[in-house]
């Protein structure tokens, strides 16, 4: 059987190869509706199935997106990555996933990989961009948006949070509960990064101490970010002569290792520890007991990245803006000290 081609379906519809592609393409020159039903009537009636393969060759771009993440096994980046291949679906696009492992060789090797493959845009999710990655992007010299950090590290756009204020409403709100103090289960870096947002979250709970004439020193605790490690720092800490009585998890992972090592060591949580993190994955709301913490609209984060990857102008035409920051929302549950909802009805 003979292979359908472009001319054959413009022959069908009736229109010229040109706008068949316009169609394919959903641009760059608009098609009236009904040119455009008659179009797809004759892909569908004909079985087409575009060469995309040419198309990239030909347009040197493909309808692909590079995520590049840490570690998709943390619920944090695996719900973001979801919400990613949902915006990019949304526009005819489909997503490559990378894990970076935090490794500045696997970032590097990723966007090497990601651009050399011509992909439509690139969506960095890191720690903080090494001079190797910066150096990359620089080379390649390609649009990179960096979504969950700010882009000091490469001059490039970014999608971030209310880092600093959401961590600081958060220790506040531990305090309302009379606790004397809370402790903070930060990152391991010695050196903090600019514009990560665990450094941010540990920025934000230094502020809500100190606007409440606290002390931080000696109330800061290093931990990886997922719950396994994090588990085991809380079970020495818990453990310990001088166990906090509240403490406040950079991400929700690592509250989520909290509470379980709390459970280990039959601690009443919250009447003997309190624990807030920040996040709001999925499972936040099913731990024992449900976790405080910040939230933020993910969906919405994403839509913008993928948007501001493919190059969509600013809201009223214009370049995009550098800097898209969200706002977030703290979510209320029993971990902190307060009570559960009333039960509906």
């Amino acid at each position: 059987m003979a292979k359908v081609t472009r001319d054959d379906v413009a022959r069908l519809a009736g229109t010229s190869t040109a706008v068949v592609s316009y169609v394919i393409n959903n641009g760059p020159r608009p098609v009236a509706a009904a040119t455009r039903e008659r179009v797809l009537n004759a892909i569908k009636e004909l079985g087409y199935r575009p060469d995309r393969v040419a198309q990239a060759m030909a347009s040197q771009r493909t309808d692909l997106i590079g995520l590049i993440v840490p570690d998709a096994r943390q619920p944090f980046f695996a719900e973001m990555a979801h919400a990613v291949e949902r915006a990019a679906a949304e526009r005819g696009m489909m997503v490559l996933v990378g894990n970076s492992d935090y490794l500045d060789e696997r970032e590097v090797h990723y966007l090497r990989a990601f651009l050399g493959m011509r992909v439509s845009g690139l969506i960095l999710i890191s720690q903080g961009p090494t001079a190797n990655a910066a150096a990359e992007i620089e080379a390649w010299d390609a649009r990179v948006v960096l979504m969950h950090e700010r882009p000091e590290a490469i001059n490039d756009v970014a999608v971030v949070l209310d880092d600093v204020g959401g961590a600081e409403e958060a220790v506040r709100h531990l305090l309302s509960h009379g606790y004397p103090y809370v402790a903070c289960l930060g990152g391991t870096e010695e050196t903090p990064t600019v514009g990560d947002p665990v450094t941010d979250h540990v920025e934000g709970w230094r502020n809500a101490m100190r606007d409440a004439n606290l002390p931080v020193e000696g109330r800061l605790f290093s931990a990886p970010y997922n719950r396994y490690d994090a588990y085991r720092v809380a079970l020495e800490l818990l453990a310990g002569p001088d166990r906090p009585p509240a403490i406040f998890c950079a991400t929700d992972d690592q509250a989520i290792g909290v509470l379980r090592a709390a459970r280990e060591l039959r601690l009443d949580v919250p009447g003997q520890l309190a624990v807030a993190g920040f996040d709001d994955v999925k499972e936040a709301g099913l731990t024992d007991p449900p976790l405080t913490t910040v939230g933020s609209d993910r969906g919405a984060m994403a839509r913008a990245a993928v948007g501001l990857a493919m190059g969509d102008p600013a809201e009223g035409g214009g370049a995009p803006d550098r800097v898209r920051q969200f706002p977030v929302e703290l979510k209320l549950r029993q971990s902190c000290g307060c009570p559960p909802p009333a039960p509906a009805g």
